[in-house]
């Protein structure tokens, strides 16, 4: 995991804008680019490699860093960069987000690179068996235009179909598109067009979507999505203790990725992660959180605690 976690992902995203910088930078400085670009969890793995020097990337001058690197770097694709990327276009869900020329002159460019991976070497032991149809044309043309719609702040005319059957037509602004590794599925978080409710985030599941038509209209630049999003979490966020013993730091950053969290170092050994959640997320968190394994343990909140001894309880139950 070293070599993905640390040159294909957030990591090299984030070192490589700080090294591109010809300015001198503070500490603070590099912490407000990680909080940026990467995740707030970075910051425990790549703040003390700078500062010990095990990333000699940096000249220290006092209390400011200077990149050892030219303006004029470069840093062209490896062979096995390509390899990656060659086995990333073979996902049925990149084609969610490049339009089919984009994909055909990518396998172009990569037409004798063979891939680092193949799709069928995984297997899927622990999610749901109906996946959303990725390479449904219908499916990929609403997709791509709800990913317009939430760059854009635009207003959308969504056709649904509700789970209890019924067909549901309103305006919404996406604000989020959220995938989930459980049911391996998209799920959209949407404002609904009120000009007299509190606005408040609405999950529509990308599958039930049956038609996205996008309007004129924008939402107001002084609307705080991400206030909207964090005032529909619950006061009390979930609080797990994590310790890190056969990479259980680097597991749990995987397996709740798609949750807005807080990492803290307790010890050389042990971190604390809260997890920011609502009503809609509790059922499926509490599944991750069962299915993840004896490094890590749930400390709070009491609610979160209530609902995992109940659901302990009934699968005794049921194997009894």
């Amino acid at each position: 995991m070293e070599l993905f976690s640390e040159i294909y992902s957030c990591y090299y995203r984030v070192l490589r804008h700080l090294l591109s910088s010809q300015n001198p930078l503070t500490i603070k400085d590099i912490y407000n680019r990680i909080c940026q670009e990467g995740f707030e969890e970075s910051l425990l793995s790549i703040i003390p490699k700078l500062e010990d020097g095990t990333w000699n990337l940096f000249k220290k001058e006092g209390e400011l860093y200077l990149s050892k690197l030219s303006p004029s770097f470069t840093t062209p694709l490896t062979d096995l960069e390509k390899s990656y990327l060659k086995a990333l276009l073979s996902d049925p869900r990149m084609g969610l987000f490049l339009e089919p020329a984009q994909a055909e002159a990518l396998n172009h460019m990569l037409v004798h690179v063979p891939p680092l991976w193949q799709q069928e070497q995984f297997c899927y032991y622990d999610r749901f068996a109906d996946s959303d149809p990725y390479e449904d044309e219908t499916y990929r043309h609403n997709f791509r235009l709800l990913l317009d719609a939430q760059k854009n702040r635009q207003y959308a005319d969504i056709d649904y179909n509700s789970p209890k059957g019924n067909r549901v037509h309103h305006y919404y602004v996406p604000i989020r598109l959220e995938y989930s590794v459980k049911n391996d599925k998209f799920r959209l978080l949407a404002l609904e067009h009120h000009s007299h409710k509190r606005q408040k985030p609405e999950i529509l599941n990308i599958d039930r979507i049956a038609s996205v038509r996008l309007t004129d209209k924008t939402l107001s630049p002084s609307v705080d999505i991400n206030a909207i999003i964090q005032n529909s979490y619950y006061k009390e966020p979930l609080k797990l203790r994590i310790a890190n013993k056969r990479n259980a730091l680097e597991r749990a950053m995987l397996h709740f990725a798609n949750y807005e969290k807080n990492t803290v170092k307790i010890d050389e050994n042990t971190y604390e992660c809260l997890i920011y959640y609502n009503q809609n997320m509790e059922t499926e968190l509490l599944i991750e959180v069962l299915s993840f394994g004896p490094m890590l343990t749930v400390i709070g909140n009491e609610k979160f605690l209530d609902s995992l001894k109940r659901r302990l309880e009934k699968q005794r139950e049921l194997s009894g």
